[in-house]
């Protein structure tokens, strides 16, 4: 009860920042706009191989904008993953935006519940960058780091790499999640788009843990590497 009372003060304050942040930005020229992306929505084409997804939503104006951002994966009821970030966006550059809120880990069990301080945008030779500081409960931090590149094979063929970086501040042993540099993906996925708003794709996708989280998994006989196969789908409207 007490974890809901805290996320439910987190979101309140979220929405009061996101409501006077609009107010600001108001006027005819600057109107109130929503998007709402499937960036990746997959499935590893092997036997047993998990379904995954991240999906991402904002609401607001030029300046000012309020996101969810949620991703998870599910294999069997005893691997899953479910994260929800809630946050509130203000551009502080031309293709900047600084960002603050709340993130909540659902799946795996127990829940985790974190602040979030993050900045995402567009990085020189139009490298995408979503990188975002987690401070938890009982002292727990986090870090982590999404660069994605787009190249354009023809107008409508494209191909993404994209690689994750996880880093945590200390051991989490219940969830099997170590200090230091904890994991790395790296994929390369490529996309038809039908028409904009709407890609199948076929992609290759590699990840492996380090440190302490690889010893936590040998310990419970879970892969430490491995390189799936992907099926999926990328949408917006």
């Amino acid at each position: 009860m007490k974890n809901i009372n805290v996320i439910g003060f987190k979101l309140s304050l979220i929405a009061v920042l996101f409501m006077s942040g609009l107010a600001q930005a108001g006027g005819g020229d600057d109107p109130l706009l929503t998007k709402v992306m499937f960036d990746e929505v997959e499935r590893g084409v092997g036997s047993n191989e998990p379904t995954s997804f991240n999906i991402q939503a904002w609401m607001g104006k030029d300046i000012n904008k309020f996101w969810l951002k949620t991703k998870g994966e599910y294999q069997n009821a005893d691997n899953k993953e479910l994260e929800i970030q809630a946050l509130y966006s203000r551009a502080i550059a031309p293709y900047w935006d600084a960002q603050v809120g709340i993130r909540v880990d659902l799946e795996p069990s127990p829940s985790r519940n974190w602040a979030v301080l993050g900045l995402q945008g567009l990085a020189p030779y139009f490298f995408e960058i979503d990188a975002a500081l987690f401070i938890g409960e009982e002292g727990r931090t986090a870090m982590r780091v999404t660069a994605e590149y787009e190249m354009l094979l023809t107008q409508k063929l494209i191909l993404t790499p994209e690689v994750k970086v996880n880093l945590y501040g200390k051991n989490d042993a219940v969830l099997g999640i170590g200090s230091g540099l904890s994991d790395i993906s790296a994929g390369l996925r490529l996309r038809y788009e039908i028409k904009r708003e709407f890609a199948p794709y076929i992609g290759v996708e590699w990840a492996r843990k380090f440190g302490n989280t690889a010893e936590f998994a040998r310990v419970e006989g879970k892969k430490v590497e491995g390189t799936q196969v992907v099926i999926g789908l990328r949408a917006w409207f």
